[in-house]
């Protein structure tokens, strides 16, 4: 190419993306939106945001306020920084900000089914009917608090057969809130060496560890072009579609043994809907959204909690004095042979503060899940438009300096009173706020209990290494805070 013509050439382009940015710069000006950084195009502002993405965040709220906007690729999104911005958009604006917003690798395979990501009237029949048949199941014959107490059981023994040998409890953990949840789902539990089991659970696993891969990250921002590319995505898509089919294949099963005057499970009870809502062309209740909800179920009910659990132990070998006194507490209150039951909380304040403890620090999902503004609205001063995206930023009421002095450092003493007494926060919101809450908080705390009573009540923690080498930060971090791989011992009392 002749030298004037690669001029002419670069001189075009430099004019042409000085337009384009001018272009930018005024259709960004006019949208009307709360202040923040000025993202570039396509890209956004993602070169502001650090690999810790809740950290960043809270970072760009020193300098923008408690309501800003951040762009995610093309995508403006509004974050919620403090308990007083939470608060006055998800509780006091609830229905205006209780819309779910976009996560794009979940939306291209759930598509608006379920309860977790569904919307508008198909989301509240559907939590609605979840929530009611959670909350009575159980009436008559077992209830879910028995459920979890044998459950504990069988982990106890599991537990022991590692002959205090040190081992790494990923999967130990994961068994048995799964198998909760398998009680409530199916009506029957695993034994933790079946082989479709364990494959459910490491799909389960698997797939907290995709979600928080940079480039399952990058595809929530550019779906429209990673979707044709090979990566993590893919591999999460494939493990859904698993999930789906074991679900269904139960499903079917039970539909095919249905009595109306027996409902064993939340299979039976929504199979039961589906029967009174067959001559209704709009009802919401079907095949494909009982296997939806069955997978919010089967997977929320399951990695919350076991990573949680094991967050906390890997917290309890960290700090050895937490756990004599909760050995106390139990000493106490339940002996060293009764079954913990949930009663027992109210006389463990100690036991009960350090779960708290244990679920404020973890601050298992940062930036909760995205929500979507129902109608234009006005939140401290700001004009927020119809459809915007909303991340209510949990980590920074989790971890307020003023309600938790020292936030970054594990204390159960953020929840004691002076005398020793259990305290409550406002600000205790790690299963967030308002309508879109997560509806299986009761059981995710009895089951973290009940569980974690049980250990201690048989066994002593004890680390591979020096307690002061114990690294407690995230093994890995974004849609979900993940502890680093640790082995323990466990020591009969």
């Amino acid at each position: 190419m002749e030298p004037w013509a690669l001029t002419t050439f670069f001189l075009v382009v430099c004019v042409s993306f000085l337009v384009f940015l001018s272009l930018w710069r005024k259709d960004y000006k006019g949208r009307n939106l709360p202040p923040g950084p000025f993202p570039l195009p396509i890209i956004g502002n993602l070169l502001q945001l650090g690999h810790n993405l809740s950290m960043s965040l809270c970072k760009l709220s020193e300098k923008y306020g408690p309501v800003y906007t951040v762009y995610f690729g093309p995508q403006p999104v509004v974050v919620l920084h403090g308990y007083k911005a939470l608060k006055e958009a998800l509780t006091d604006q609830g229905d205006i900000f209780g819309e779910r917003g976009h996560l794009p690798i979940i939306d291209d395979i759930y598509r608006g089914q379920g309860i977790v990501f569904s919307h508008g009237e198909k989301w509240k029949q559907i939590r609605r009917f979840s929530l009611m048949t959670l909350r009575n199941f159980g009436m008559g014959k077992r209830s879910i608090e028995e459920r979890v107490q044998e459950e504990a059981q069988f982990l106890l023994e599991e537990l022991r057969k590692t002959n205090s040998q040190p081992f790494d409890p990923t999967f130990i953990l994961g068994c048995a809130p799964c198998n909760v949840i398998s009680s409530i789902l199916f009506h029957q539990r695993f034994n933790y060496d079946d082989e479709e089991f364990l494959s459910m659970l490491r799909i389960l696993n698997e797939n907290v560890t995709l979600l928080n891969t940079p480039m399952a990250q990058l595809y929530n921002n550019f779906p429209w072009f990673l979707h044709y590319f090979p990566g993590p995505h893919k591999n999460f898509f494939s493990n859904v579609k698993k999930l789906r089919e074991f679900i269904l294949k139960n499903a079917k099963k039970y539909q095919q043994t249905l009595d109306p005057n027996n409902l064993k499970n939340y299979i039976d009870c929504f199979l039961h809907k589906m029967q009174q809502d067959q001559k209704n062309p709009d009802s919401v209740f079907d095949l494909e959204n009982l296997a939806t909800a069955g997978m919010d179920l089967f997977d929320a009910g399951t990695e919350t909690t076991s990573t949680t659990l094991r967050y906390g132990l890997l917290l309890i070998l960290k700090y050895p004095e937490v756990q004599n006194k909760i050995h106390e507490e139990i000493d106490q209150v339940i002996g060293r042979h009764r079954i913990p039951s949930i009663k027992d909380k109210l006389e463990m304040p100690y036991t009960e503060a350090v779960l708290h403890e244990i679920l404020r620090f973890v601050d298992l999902v940062p930036f909760s899940l995205p929500h979507e503004v129902t109608h234009d609205t006005q939140l401290q001063q700001h004009f927020i438009p119809k459809g915007t995206t909303v991340y209510p930023l949990l980590s920074s009421v989790l971890y307020d300096a003023k309600e938790f002095p020292n936030p970054k450092e594990f204390d159960p003493r953020h929840f004691l009173n002076k005398d020793g007494s259990f305290k409550k926060s406002d600000y205790f919101v790690p299963f967030s706020i308002g309508k879109r809450a997560c509806l299986g908080e009761g059981l995710a705390k009895m089951e973290l209990f009940i569980f974690l009573a049980t250990i201690l009540q048989n066994f002593t923690l004890k680390s591979v290494i020096d307690s002061k080498e114990i690294d407690i930060k995230p093994g890995s971090t974004g849609l979900l805070n993940v502890p680093p791989k640790y082995q323990l011992c466990l020591l009969p009392r």
